[in-house]
């Protein structure tokens, strides 16, 4: 079995890390595969919508300890930097995928995991995910692009803490913070995720791409360029065929093609 496990179905890409018997810890072939991945989904027309999650009980427990030690005195700090650029093109493209990116997690996120899931647009968690910026703990700092996608979620502040302290992050309080979007029961997370998902099967690429696009910049533009972006992404969309067609139907009394889930049909209860 792959240590990274990709399928399709009907518009939505499901990406499952699967080394349980290290908590899906992320090896050289993990990382191999993610780079080999990636740029696919990101290509792939027909994948509207991607949920990345972890295979037994468990999201992603960070970096490989015992791999990097086996290779910790045979590289000096070039070689260490090396390895880690050599990873950050798809860790970019994740980042700036122009499709919606659902994380799924249950049990563990720690260090490069719980980076892994604030990549993600949406973070549904079960009651006994636990999330922590475990890097201080072996003096390393964070990474997995941590340092941007973290305080733009929970604020510079918190982000230094969360950081400098290395504490661990349970369900409720991830919710509060802002770091998941929703606790469902274990046995509903993958439904739940992947409905989530689904809907952006209905909704217009172009718009839920150019979406991703400007909140990206939202945090590093002044008001006149977020102006412009938006004037230059609105016109795009007004003269797109997928508007056309939503108007039409909004006009005739027809359903709309995309439909939201923005809660569970059936109200599930905390555990």
């Amino acid at each position: 079995m792959s240590a990274l496990n990709l399928e399709i179905d009907d518009g939505v890409a499901t990406l499952t890390m699967s080394r349980p018997e290290a908590r899906n810890a992320l090896s050289a072939e993990m990382k191999e595969a993610f780079a080999a991945t990636v740029p696919r989904l990101a290509a792939d027309p027909a994948v509207r919508a991607v949920v990345l999650t972890g295979a037994g009980g468990a999201f992603g427990a960070g970096g490989d300890l015992r791999g990097m030690l086996a290779v910790r005195d045979q590289m000096d700090v070039i070689g260490w930097r090396r390895r880690m650029t050599e990873v950050q093109p798809w860790m970019r493209a994740l980042v700036e995928l122009d499709k919606p990116l659902v994380a799924a997690v249950d049990g563990v996120a720690y260090g490069a995991g719980f980076s892994l899931a604030l990549m993600a647009d949406f973070v549904i968690a079960t009651p006994r995910a636990r999330f922590c910026m475990s890097f201080a703990k072996v003096g390393l700092v964070p990474d997995f692009a941590a340092m941007y996608t973290l305080p733009r979620v929970v604020g510079v502040q918190r982000a230094k803490e969360l950081m400098l302290s290395a504490r661990e992050v349970g369900a409720e309080e991830a919710l509060r913070l802002g770091i998941a979007m929703e606790v469902v029961p274990a046995d509903g997370l993958m439904d739940r995720a992947t409905a989530l998902a689904r809907s952006f099967t209905g909704a217009s690429p172009l718009a839920v791409s150019l979406v991703k696009r400007e909140l990206g910049m939202a945090l590093a533009t002044d008001l006149q360029t977020t102006l412009a972006a938006e004037a230059d992404h609105q016109a795009l969309c007004f003269q797109s065929a997928y508007h056309g067609r939503a108007v039409q139907a909004f006009l005739d009394k027809q359903p709309a093609a995309f439909q939201f889930p923005a809660v569970p049909d059936k109200p599930a209860k905390k555990e």
